[in-house]
């Protein structure tokens, strides 16, 4: 039997199977894993948790604003261009994402006085977005055609200032997320689809400590909690003379990994800033996550619809330089080492999950009133060849649509800007 004579036979199951795991794979992908929430964090390689001195140390590190007094104002925004690409097994044609600018903002207020032991923030941001839309004639469309993701947390924060130059703040985080993702249902275009469609809310907490042992180091540490974002919406299929278009109301609860970030900054002057900062992902904890659908129409008919991801926890390795000048610009320099995540057995297109490097420059100016940062980020995917993909289920086990080589390129400039009074 052909692979399209199963995709027919099958499709009940295929489609419910791959679409509502992309929900929670899209959620956590190092391509939509967003921490470029600051400029001057951008510039030194987000090496930034042992520095945390401006506003967007609400995101970085809580503790860190026990450094600043009276209000501080910071909005800012990370606009990106990202370009994934595929080329089948045996080579031939290389696919690229067809959604390739996006644009990213962040806001961040904090308010402290000298003496007070105790400072206040609130910061408003997208920990993860982006989207990604392949043609529909790569070979993997019964796993992803497109997939869109949009998220807003909403982060009040208090830090505290303690004896012997250490601080230690925290905060709840509130997020907001809305998915919208499709996929075919069949290998090759066929007018089918399906797709989900659906927003939800989950909450946690993030901690974070900044201890100054000697005038020229500095040590910091920040905790992201895990967090359960809970889903509702609906499913939409369609299948070209099998089905016309059928909803179903759907939801779905995925574990948000917690996220620890170690750094240590060398001063050996106040004129430079050395930083090299560990950021650990606990993705071993998405495990299997359960689909469940109310009114599963004819053609997906499983109301509960268990999904092996069986990610494996990584590394972020970020370093860090600025250069202070006397009349109160700075210039930064910075590089990202980013492991990847996503096992070859479970590997999604909507991902395009690999090894990753960022290299990056900035400069800014902090004067009595006013400052700002601009960033250039360049980031670089050697190629990744993922083989032994696991089928879709009702497809037969020599169907490996997601085998093949994957690279990615991406270009970034980030601007922020600063009022304090």
């Amino acid at each position: 039997m052909t692979i399209m004579q199963y995709s027919k036979k099958c499709l009940q199951l295929t489609g419910a199977v791959v679409i509502l795991s992309s929900a929670a794979i899209s959620t956590y992908a190092t391509g939509f894993d967003l921490p470029d929430q600051d400029a001057f964090a951008i510039g030194r390689g987000m090496a930034f948790v042992a520095t945390a001195d401006n506003p967007s140390a609400i995101y970085y590190n809580p503790a860190g604003i026990a450094q600043l007094t009276g209000n501080n104002l910071r909005a800012g925004i990370y606009g990106v261009y990202v370009d994934p690409s595929y080329t089948p097994p045996g080579g031939g044609h290389t696919y690229h994402n067809e959604d390739k600018l996006h644009a990213i903002p962040q806001f961040y207020y904090t308010y402290g006085r000298t003496n007070w032991p105790v400072s206040f923030g609130l910061g408003v941001y997208s920990p993860f977005g982006l989207s990604l839309k392949w043609p529909q004639d790569t070979g993997f469309r019964t796993i992803a055609t497109q997939g869109a993701l949009t998220t807003v947390a909403i982060n009040p924060v208090v830090a505290f200032k303690l004896p012997y130059n250490l601080s230690i703040g925290g905060g709840v985080v509130v997020d907001y997320a809305n998915v919208d993702l499709q996929q075919g249902l069949t290998p090759f275009p066929n007018n089918d689809l399906f797709r989900i469609k659906g927003d939800g809310w989950g909450i946690g907490y993030n901690l974070g400590l900044l201890w100054q042992p000697h005038e020229k180091i500095s040590i910091g540490a920040s905790f992201r909690s895990a967090i359960t974002a809970n889903l509702n919406g609906q499913t939409e299929s369609e299948m070209n003379s099998v089905q016309p278009t059928m909803y179903s109301s759907a939801s779905a609860d995925f574990p948000l990994p917690l996220k620890v970030i170690f750094g240590i900054s060398y001063r050996p002057t106040p004129k430079w800033n050395f930083e090299f900062d560990a950021d650990y992902t606990h993705w071993d904890s998405l495990g299997t996550v359960n689909i469940h659908q109310a009114s599963p129409p004819p053609i997906l008919p499983l109301s509960d619809v268990p999904l092996t991801l069986d990610w494996q926890s990584s590394w972020y390795y970020e370093f860090g330089v600025t250069r202070y000048f006397d009349n109160g610009w700075h210039v930064s320099a910075g590089y990202i080492f980013n492991e990847n995540s996503v096992p070859d057995a479970h590997y999604t297109p909507l991902v395009a999950d690999l090894d990753r490097h960022f290299f990056s420059i900035g400069t800014g100016f902090k004067g009595k009133c006013f400052d700002f940062d601009i960033a250039y980020q360049f980031g670089y995917g050697p190629t990744r060849t993922v083989t032994g993909s696991a089928p879709p289920l009702g497809y037969p086990s020599t169907y490996h649509p997601a085998d093949g080589d994957y690279g990615s390129i991406s270009h970034a400039v980030a601007a922020s800007v600063g009022w304090h009074f």
